[in-house]
């Protein structure tokens, strides 16, 4: 069962506007540790220019960090392994391009150019949206801004990531989780978002210790396909139209 506010055509005042807010907050949260994937890549031994051609056609954080800490830590040797790894946690983005295709609508070249900016961020805030314009101003200004800003930011972090040592120190690393947590905080309002994602979050927890990157995220992502499928804490099917044979006859009437 889905969790997204209800769909339709209908367009309040000011709604574009509030997507075009909420784009451009994430997309400057985001940006910002776009300068810790730059200083990490450089860090783990990749060119200026690998590092920044990875976020020009690679363009999915989760995936791009995979990849970097697996080279970081077996060197180029370790490059299937880093590619096995990047390519797990960018299974994801088939999800959203499934769930968005309605929303981006027909035509080859729009959806060819949706792909590009279709990430976790720009999904979430556009989904996030009650009508379908401001859902089309919340995926576009988020994953456009989030694509300028990130590859501006990588850039800015290999060069500096001599300068800025270990990226971590200074928070970074965690701009991502925040911007994210607080896309999905106002959904969480009902039993089932909650349970499902806490439950997720305890699947992700217990087996990123023990299972290659990019496995854990998939493996978290079943329990809200589950619940899901199974409509457990959810809002009960309404019951079917009664059959004539089942209406009462009126008193006096046939």
């Amino acid at each position: 069962m889905s969790s997204d506010p209800p769909f339709h055509d209908a367009h309040a005042p000011g709604e574009s506007r509030r997507a075009v807010r909420e784009g451009l907050g994430v997309a400057l949260a985001t940006s910002a540790y776009g300068i810790s994937f730059g200083a990490l890549s450089v860090a783990a031994g990749l060119d200026i220019w690998q590092t920044c051609v990875l976020s020009l056609l690679m363009f999915t954080g989760g995936s791009q960090f995979a990849f970097v800490g697996v080279i970081g830590a077996g060197g180029l040797t370790a490059a299937p392994a880093a590619i096995a790894s990047a390519s797990l946690l960018g299974v994801r983005n088939i999800a959203y391009g499934m769930r968005m295709s309605p929303v981006i609508g027909e035509g080859f070249w729009k959806r060819t150019a949706a792909a590009q900016f279709t990430i976790d961020e720009s999904t979430a805030v556009s989904l996030a949206q009650t009508s379908r314009r401001a859902r089309l101003f919340g995926f576009w200004v988020t994953g456009i801004g989030i694509y300028v800003g990130w590859n501006l930011s990588t850039l800015l972090g290999g060069l500096l990531g001599d300068v800025l040592g270990d990226p971590k120190t200074y928070g970074l690393d965690a701009a991502a989780a925040a911007a994210f947590l607080a896309l999905l905080w106002p959904r969480l309002r009902r039993a089932q978002p909650i349970a499902v994602g806490l439950a997720a979050a305890t699947v992700a927890t217990l087996l990123t210790p023990v299972l290659m990157p990019g496995l854990p995220v998939l493996l978290a992502a079943v329990v809200a396909i589950v619940v899901g499928w199974f409509n457990w804490l959810g809002t009960p099917d309404p019951a079917p139209p009664a059959e004539p044979d089942d209406v009462p006859e009126r008193e006096g009437l046939p």
